[in-house]
């Protein structure tokens, strides 16, 4: 009987070499010898610039490296003819881009696997969301959202499982942002809260303009793929979203935003001092019930499933038929670039096997 055959190691192509995409690079080159890297074939590396492509494989130590030095121009067109061989084929989402989500349904009815953290392909349009399902189906490939929410957290992962176990989910309820977690982990009304923006947004943990992270936004896109998953199929408009944005910083410049960040210092002074009086904390929170989707700043009680956590924390809590009166918690780091990493690529092993 002939032996065996290894199946061919799955060919992927990373897109984006950012913050995540770079920690992408680093934990790929750090299973160097283990039996991890012989399940993938780094093949394609682009950012919005560039990109460099070796059918043999990219080193992925040496790949921003290849990148300065290639002479192709980054070109969607060219993923992939860069992943034609043997073998699985995956594309690697490390990019807020809404070209590179527009592609994801095209790609998966091609047969080419996508692994993503970004959230734009799930987290706008329904009728996107619909194409997206649609072309992996069939595809007959699969897609990787692990990091879109919970920057890898078993979120997405239990939704499905306990549904496909027969559970229904009644609500689901969570501090879904790491930066605004931060912000109201260390917030006590002495400092200012403009202090903290910044200190935040100088650490990393919010954006570049610190109002994508406070008008929102950002937890409605979350909270609509947790929605979808559970089975609430939503258009973005019916979320309620209401911002920590004031309306006099809506509408600066970024350049003019540093100087006026206190205008949000009085009101989150005085929401902090009711929710101090009543023994209460001041938290950020998705909300999913009845059909309905609310996003927006709470004050819950100091026992509630969602007032602890530390850090960068997400925190969710889902109601099903299973959990009922006490709801399943999950709790972890929810921003960073190496646990985002560590989701995008454990989705790229799973999918490998497929």
């Amino acid at each position: 009987m002939a032996p065996f055959a290894e199946p061919a190691a799955a060919r992927v192509a990373l897109l984006g070499t950012g913050t995540v995409g770079s920690a992408v690079l680093e934990r790929l080159a750090s299973w160097r010898g283990s039996p991890f890297a012989e399940k993938i074939s780094l093949v394609h590396v682009a950012n919005t610039r560039q990109s460099a492509s070796d059918r043999s494989g990219l080193a992925p130590a040496e790949a921003l490296h290849r990148l300065t030095l290639a002479p192709q121009r980054s070109s969607l067109e060219a993923v992939e003819a860069a992943l034609a061989g043997e073998g699985a084929r995956i594309v690697i989402d490390a990019t807020a881009s809404e070209s590179v989500a527009e592609r994801h349904a095209h790609w998966l009815a091609r047969g080419i696997h996508v692994a993503t953290a970004c959230k734009i392909g799930q987290g706008t349009s329904l009728s996107r969301w619909r194409a997206i399902r649609a072309a992996g189906a069939a595809g007959d490939v699969g897609y990787g959202d692990s990091a879109t929410v919970g920057a890898g957290l078993p979120l997405l992962r239990s939704l499905r499982e306990l549904q496909t176990g027969g559970d229904r989910i009644h609500a689901i309820a969570g501090v879904l942002s790491g930066s605004l977690a931060w912000l109201f982990n260390h917030y006590n009304g002495m400092r200012p809260f403009s202090a903290l923006v910044r200190q935040a947004r100088d650490a990393g943990y919010t954006e570049p303009d610190p109002r994508d992270d406070l008008s929102g936004e950002d937890v409605r896109r979350k909270l609509l793929i947790l929605a979808r998953t559970a089975g609430v199929e939503l258009e973005a408009d019916e979320v309620e979203v209401t911002s920590l944005v004031p309306p006099e910083l809506a509408i600066l410049s970024r350049d003019s935003l540093d100087a006026a960040l206190p205008a949000l210092d009085m009101p989150l002074r005085e929401r902090y001092a009711e929710a101090y009086k009543r023994g209460e904390k001041l938290r950020f929170i998705a909300r999913l019930q009845d059909g309905r989707a609310r996003v927006g700043l709470e004050s819950l009680p100091h026992d509630h499933p969602l007032a602890g956590g530390a850090g960068t924390d997400n925190r969710v809590a889902i109601w099903s038929d299973r959990y009922r009166t006490q709801p399943l918690v999950i709790q972890g780091p929810g921003a960073g670039a190496e646990v985002t990493a560590a989701g995008l690529l454990d989705d790229v092993l799973r999918l490998s096997t497929r």
